[in-house]
């Protein structure tokens, strides 16, 4: 059985199918001055720096025909799927729905809710669009992954505590094996990031597996 070097063990791969990539929220807003993520005083250049390493994972799934998935956050024009207390919570310059300089933050349709152009899914890789922090949350990502037998997730994207965490966790309580990419994910915090993977990992894998992007794709490239 193929299986990748990872943390607290090896990580399994299912033998032919059932394995995806699953990319979080690698969008203008989070990671481009003027979005969302600007607007709450972080720096994106700590996102902007795991792109080239997304990118390589990206590459690799799509030579070898393995499913690509994507996430965005965002909201209906009419921020009628936006909860008041998440629209009132915090004290950034911008809110949910203000205009900026990418358009209506953190609205779908939007220029700065697109995903970075260097990351842009090509014609049949699925982009869900959610309102909340979970991947699962209001969305068919669950149907998704059971119609095309997938059991094993393969994670990367932002941040790495809050949507990237959140969503992983979701799938380990539905079943899903999860492995979080070490340096395809990213925080504006890097100590919330290290904080992270040592949760994830802790306990046996009591959430999941992490490994580098180097260990995946040698897994990968020995078993394509």
């Amino acid at each position: 059985m193929a299986v990748i070097a990872a943390q607290p063990y090896d990580y399994p791969l299912p033998s032919t199918t059932g394995l995806a990539l699953l990319i979080i929220d690698m969008q203008r807003d989070f990671l481009e001055p003027g979005g969302f993520g600007a607007a709450l005083g972080n720096d994106v250049t700590r996102l902007q720096a795991i792109v080239p390493t997304v990118q390589r994972l990206q590459s690799a799934f799509r030579q070898l025909g393995l499913p690509i998935l994507q996430t965005v956050e965002g909201h209906r024009p009419d921020l009628a799927d936006c909860p008041p207390s998440k629209y009132e919570r915090g004290q950034s310059v911008l809110k949910i729905g203000d205009p900026g300089p990418m358009g209506r933050i953190l609205v779908l349709g939007e220029p700065g809710n697109q995903i970075i152009a260097e990351l842009a899914p090509q014609p049949g890789e699925k982009v869900i669009e959610k309102p909340g922090k979970g991947a699962f949350y209001n969305t068919n990502l669950e149907f998704l992954l059971k119609t095309h037998n997938i059991s094993h997730l393969i994670l990367a994207g932002v941040t790495t505590e809050v949507c990237v965490q959140t969503t992983m966790r979701e799938a380990n309580d539905r079943g899903y094996e999860c492995l979080l990419v070490e340096d395809a994910t990213a925080s504006y915090f890097p100590e919330f990031k290290q904080a992270t993977l040592a949760m994830v990992r802790a306990q046996g894998g009591i959430v999941g597996w992490t490994a580098t992007a180097d260990q995946v794709l040698a897994a990968l490239q020995g078993q394509g």
